[in-house]
């Protein structure tokens, strides 16, 4: 397939007499743009301009960041260690409100379901806008990425604060609601 510059694939800036703007700048906002660079699209109708400059990032990116230090901003004040990644996840929801789903154990359940739903927006509207003529506006790129970005920063900080060594790796010590206990397989001998 033949690429409209002529290239089997990508676009070679120096064959085109361009530089990466982050070339020229110090070592701060080179830093910044080059992840621009290597993190979006960058398309300028789909960015915002600060002062005469296009930002790093896409409307969208900016919200999955904002979203992404609101999950991990929120975790950090009311996540636990619970030993396991779905149940350090799901701290985020009161005891009593989360204590159904331990008696019933659907917490993978619920922790899936969530994730989904915090990703749905950004997938229907960036997956809409991929496959149709329909053109989303920033603000609404905005709105949709910080959801997703949410769910991420709460999946990471659940995942690197469950610690199995902070209970000694005794299961038995882990609290959780409704009196559950994480409770170690019994293993089947055989005679």
């Amino acid at each position: 397939m033949e690429h409209p510059d002529g290239g089997a694939m990508g676009h070679n800036q120096s064959a085109h007499g361009g530089t990466f703007a982050w070339s020229e700048l110090n070592p701060y906002f080179a830093f910044i743009y080059a992840f621009g660079d290597l993190n979006c699209h960058q398309k300028h109708e789909r960015s915002w301009t600060i002062n005469g400059n296009q930002m790093p990032v896409c409307a969208r990116d900016v919200g999955i960041f904002f979203g992404l230090a609101l999950g991990g901003w929120w975790f950090s004040r009311k996540g636990l260690n619970r030993w396991t990644m779905r149940d350090s996840f799901l701290t985020l929801f009161p005891d009593d409100i989360i204590a159904p789903l331990y008696t019933k154990d659907r917490r993978l359940m619920a922790m899936f379901t969530i994730g989904v739903l915090f990703c749905l927006p950004v997938v229907l509207d960036g997956g809409i806008q991929a496959i149709s003529a329909y053109e989303s506006v920033n603000p609404l790129r905005l709105a949709t990425g910080i959801p997703f970005g949410f769910i991420i920063g709460w999946y990471l900080c659940a995942s690197i604060s469950s610690k199995p060594i902070d209970f000694r790796l005794d299961p038995t010590r882990v609290h959780l609601p409704k009196g559950a206990r994480l409770a170690p397989l019994e293993s089947s001998e055989e005679e």
